[in-house]
């Protein structure tokens, strides 16, 4: 390794990605590109672990936001505009891991920087993540976790990551099941899976935008959690979701898959899937339980479907 790498990698870890790409006047892009092949000369393990080749890259993700600071002049039905805005939300720390992965990453601002208002610094691994991310798992995370997690990179600099599928829990749950609550802890207790940390409520929010780094340790075990139990939530209600991103087109063999969870131990179920001019042969999962999906082509050929008409729409 060239006394280059190794200034640069040692500054990296010392100071974080923000200030390297400062002090050696490069890209974030291409700091990341270094570290990579820093970690890879010294066989470290990479932000991506290894998957099987014929699997997507699904990351799953939570994030902490901080509270906002506003003048208003009462408490009930207050329309607060921009000005009076004393300090906006902000990131304080995210959570993420790879499905089946033991290893979970996960940056918080500082004392000094959530004082600030500055997640700049904690944005550009989780960058990194979501670059490499087929797919994307958070609970309420396409009106929540994405959006603000987009919002913070583009106030940072950076650029759009590679695209990726969001698959939203919180969507799945209130499109097809009717739980009294939709809240992940709720769901988790029904489901006799591993429930939420307790934070002690919004105070530990306001200790952490004060700069509390008691806080700050406190909320990011929390969040850690999250993210533990969203993959075990994941899991079991992943045989019910119904359009789940097919998993099956990453497989590089001809052997068919589980739609849901890549799975090829497959049974023919005695039901059939149809359409308005044809049937279909179904398909369920040995291993996560789930309808795995349909054959493309149907069970009557052109030829002997010719006289089957279809239903008037209007």
């Amino acid at each position: 390794m060239t006394d280059y790498k190794i200034k640069l990698a040692d500054y990296y870890n010392k100071y974080g990605q923000e200030a390297t790409v400062t002090e050696f006047g490069l890209t974030h892009e291409t700091v990341s590109r270094y570290m990579r092949a820093i970690r890879r000369e010294l066989r470290e393990p990479s932000i991506v672990e290894p998957t099987e080749p014929d699997m997507p890259n699904i990351l799953i993700v939570d994030i902490e936001t901080s509270l906002m600071v506003a003048y208003t002049f009462g408490l009930w039905k207050q329309n607060i505009q921009p000005e009076q805005i004393i300090d906006d939300w902000f990131i304080l720390g995210w959570a993420a891991k790879w499905l089946g992965s033991d290893t979970i990453y996960s940056e918080f601002v500082t004392s000094e920087e959530a004082l600030d208002c500055d997640d700049k610094r904690i944005m550009f691994p989780l960058w990194e993540l979501l670059e490499y991310a087929d797919i994307v798992i958070a609970h309420n995370g396409a009106k929540f976790d994405v959006p603000r997690i987009n919002t913070r990179m583009l106030l940072a600099g950076l650029k759009p990551p590679a695209p990726y599928q969001v698959l939203d829990t919180l969507f799945y749950y209130r499109k097809q099941f009717g739980f009294t609550s939709n809240k992940l802890n709720y769901l988790n207790k029904k489901l006799d899976i591993k429930q939420k940390v307790e934070t002690g409520g919004i105070q530990l929010w306001k200790d952490c935008s004060s700069g509390s780094q008691k806080a700050l340790d406190k909320m990011q075990k929390y969040n850690i959690n999250d993210v533990k139990i969203l993959e075990q939530n994941y899991i079991k209600v992943r045989p019910w979701i119904k359009n789940h991103p097919n998993v099956g087109v990453w497989s590089i063999d001809d052997v068919k898959k589980c739609t849901n969870c890549g799975s090829s131990n497959l049974e023919e179920i005695s039901g059939t899937y149809s359409t308005p001019v044809n049937r279909y042969v179904v398909y369920r999962c040995k291993d996560c339980g789930a309808i795995a999906g349909r054959e493309r082509s149907a069970i009557k050929s052109i030829k002997e479907n010719k006289e089957t008409i279809r239903s008037i729409a209007r």
